[in-house]
């Protein structure tokens, strides 16, 4: 799987800060046998987000892009929307599926806007910015990945897949 790995976040942008969960997102993806062909630091800016977006969907070609910040409420918290803009469709499952584990850990989870989605063949998640935040939600995705992946590429993921059921046969 070829993955992208997209920091959101004006401070580290600027310099004025370190890019601590990209990172550790770079390092699950690397364990869990993905190839990180990209990572970055963007501004919260939905343009420039959008545009990123865009290029390693389309261009790099990445299996999986993974966004880590920009998802919660403060008014440069502009993720989501800018990943709503550049997706064919939602995955909400996902998206649902970690916020109800995060909330096992801080109630501040419900307060967490991060969508996931699908452009062409590339899966894209929103995870939240903290190293932390970027754990959790990666226990929650990891097991389905290589099953969407083969999905969106048009693979029998059933293949593979051992825990989970073929569809019966007529």
């Amino acid at each position: 799987m070829r993955a992208a790995v997209v920091t959101v976040s004006d401070r580290a942008f600027q310099g004025k800060r370190p890019d601590v969960s990209g990172p550790v997102l770079t390092q699950l993806l690397e364990e869990a046998g993905a190839e990180v062909v990209e990572t970055l630091v963007v501004p919260d800016d939905p343009a420039v987000i959008a545009q990123a977006l865009i290029r390693l969907a389309d261009e790099v070609r990445c299996d999986l892009i993974f966004t880590t910040g920009g998802t919660g409420l403060s008014p440069r918290d502009t993720t989501p929307e800018a990943t709503t803009q550049v997706i064919d469709k939602s995955v909400p499952g996902i998206a649902e599926a970690i916020r109800q584990e995060s909330l096992k850990q801080t109630p501040l989870a419900m307060l967490s806007r991060g969508i996931v989605g699908v452009r062409g063949q590339t899966l894209i998640l929103n995870f939240p910015g903290s190293p932390k935040a970027v754990r959790e939600c990666f226990a929650v995705v990891a097991s389905v990945l290589g099953h969407a992946v083969r999905l969106l590429r048009d693979e029998n993921p059933y293949a593979e897949a051992e825990h989970v059921c073929p569809p019966s046969l007529p």
